[in-house]
């Protein structure tokens, strides 16, 4: 499988005539390729590992991951498959989930910013601010914000390109201070979907997952879709494409975000920082001390 190539198809970094219909929810790979998607997965995974250190150590740049899509896409087992070998103490996971009142009474992209990583961290988004642009315009539940009339006065296609204006504003604004934004939309179709909430349903192992609001918003399958098309056509952007992910089959898709975190980490090049003299004089003074300098006493 030419991973490369199939990204290429994949990304979106110029949403000018995006259709999200166009784009596919599986590459229809066959099975007996699996155990060599798995190892490409492994060699990234380790590779990641590995830069993840340097990032952390140069502490220069950051990396915000999000990740969007409708239930049962596999959000959850994404960052586990493909960041779980991640040093904890480099990396940040965060879910958004319904916003609180206290989180109602600021702006949309409030409550992201204490999820924002220190440079030299990545950071994981399971949703995020991109639910203004979602649930929110598909529920209409912008229609009740107690917000100002000049605020709400307008049509529903002028307030989603006002907050697709903010977004892009914002991940501008990341950007130039250090981070990369890596958006990755998880593309389930709808027979999958189906295929999985009843496999919650009948594995008594998987009951907890399932919620009956997940019907409710699968019946609006159709709103969310065009939701998601104007999301990604109006901030899909050079310094932030989008990405998105067929999600019929896992193991291709864990593989394909496993690869365009490895690119994104290697093109950031993060190396471990260079001592001045000085420094590595006092680590040679230090060595001295340890290897003849009078043995610790550790029996007290």
């Amino acid at each position: 499988m030419n991973i490369a190539k199939h990204l290429e198809r994949l990304t979106v970094s110029d949403g000018k005539g995006f259709d999200l219909a166009s784009m596919p929810c599986s590459l229809d790979i066959d099975k007996e390729e699996r155990p060599a998607l798995e190892g490409i997965l492994a060699v990234n995974k380790a590779r990641i590992a590995e830069l993840q250190d340097k990032l952390y150590a140069d502490a220069h740049e950051g990396v915000v991951i999000i990740f969007q899509a409708m239930d049962a896409a596999g959000k959850d087992s994404t960052i586990r498959h493909v960041l779980g070998g991640i040093n904890p103490t480099g990396i940040d996971v965060r879910s958004f989930k319904q916003p609180s009142e206290e989180e109602l009474a600021h702006g949309f992209l409030w409550r992201t910013f204490s999820a924002l990583p220190r440079r030299g961290k990545i950071a994981v988004l399971n949703r995020s601010y991109y639910e203004e642009c979602l649930v929110v315009r598909v529920r209409e539940l912008w229609r009740s914000y107690r917000m100002p009339q000049r605020c709400l006065d307008m049509s529903e296609k002028r307030y989603f390109e006002d907050r697709f204006e903010d977004i892009c504003a914002f991940e501008r604004y990341l950007s130039r201070m250090g981070f990369r934004v890596v958006k990755i939309f998880l593309n389930v179709s709808a027979d999958k979907q189906k295929e999985r909430f009843l496999e919650r349903i009948d594995n008594e192992a998987k009951n907890w997952k399932f919620s009956e609001s997940d019907l409710s918003e699968r019946v609006r399958w159709d709103d969310y879709q065009r939701a998601y098309e104007e999301m990604i056509a109006g901030t899909a952007t050079r310094h932030a494409p989008w990405y998105t992910i067929p999600a019929d089959q896992k193991w291709v898709a864990r593989a394909l975000v496993s690869q365009i975190l490895r690119d994104v980490l290697e093109d950031i090049d993060p190396r471990y920082p260079d001592l001045p003299d000085e420094q590595k004089a006092r680590l040679s003074t230090c060595r001295e001390l340890l290897t003849d300098g009078p043995a610790a006493d550790v029996d007290h």
